[in-house]
């Protein structure tokens, strides 16, 4: 982390080069948790604009990600929704030691189009008075895992499978519950602060002592060890540009 800190002025220096002789034609292909689809794609418009290199994302499950790079895939650098599963690939040796880093910490929010009323909603869950719920599977999705800590520290029953729509990854959990096909569900705050206009229904953000710290941590994979310009790009998410990028869209920065 502090030899990435201490290199973050070199992509400075590198896109200056790349601007004088030329934009570069090289491209990065990273793996994204789907949490953080619409802060990347604006990452990756910047870098871009700015070098010339091309960012190929693919956005998905976090835990569908580890297997499918330790089965090969083609990913150089790894963006996940939680801490343990970069760790994970370094004990796997399929990341490279001292290149980990969390660049953002979510937000967990409770969201309903078919209430209007913060009051209610939150009376809702409480009281267990809905048709469905929606959230992440959380063997494989960090904001799954966290929704369950919001049960058991307000003392919950977890919902019954047949109350429970489980999305594969918060992005089909938003889906759940934006069609209305759930009554009310837990989601990322960043979800929200996408959209262009106030989000139909009510939220509630949960406060932060009900689940455990949603850190999520970048690594670069055994894959990019050789592509300067996957380097690159990790160290271009440490400057001043990226951070604001990231807050503005509803996350802390560590």
């Amino acid at each position: 982390m502090k030899r990435y800190a201490l290199l973050s002025g070199l992509f400075f220096f590198i896109s200056c080069i790349q601007t004088a002789f030329g934009q570069s034609e090289e491209s990065i292909h990273i793996a994204v948790a789907s949490n953080f689809t619409p802060v990347m794609k604006e990452l990756a418009f910047e870098f871009e604009k700015s070098t010339g290199i091309k960012v190929k994302a693919s956005y998905g499950s976090s835990g569908k990600f580890v297997a499918q790079i330790a089965h090969g895939a083609p990913f150089q650098a790894f963006f996940s929704a939680d801490q343990a599963k970069p760790k994970a690939l370094e004990h796997q040796k399929l990341a490279l030691p001292e290149t980990r880093f969390t660049y953002a910490i979510g937000a967990l929010v409770l969201w309903s189009t078919k209430q209007t009323d913060q009051d209610n909603l939150i009376a809702q869950l409480k009281n267990e008075s809905y048709r469905n719920i929606a959230f992440a599977n959380p063997k494989l999705a960090p904001y799954g895992a966290a929704a369950l800590d919001v049960f058991r520290n307000l003392k919950l029953p977890t919902p019954e499978r047949y109350k429970w729509l489980q999305g594969e990854n918060i992005a089909q959990t938003y889906q759940f519950i934006s069609t209305g096909n759930a009554d009310l569900g837990f989601i990322a705050l960043s979800q929200l602060k996408q959209q262009v206009s106030q989000p139909k229904g009510v939220t509630w953000e949960i406060p932060k002592h009900l689940y455990s710290p949603i850190k999520q941590d970048a690594v670069l994979l055994k894959r990019g060890q050789t592509s300067q310009a996957t380097k690159d790009f990790l160290m271009f998410i440490h400057s001043k540009t990226s951070q604001e990028i990231i807050k503005s869209f509803g996350y802390d920065i560590p």
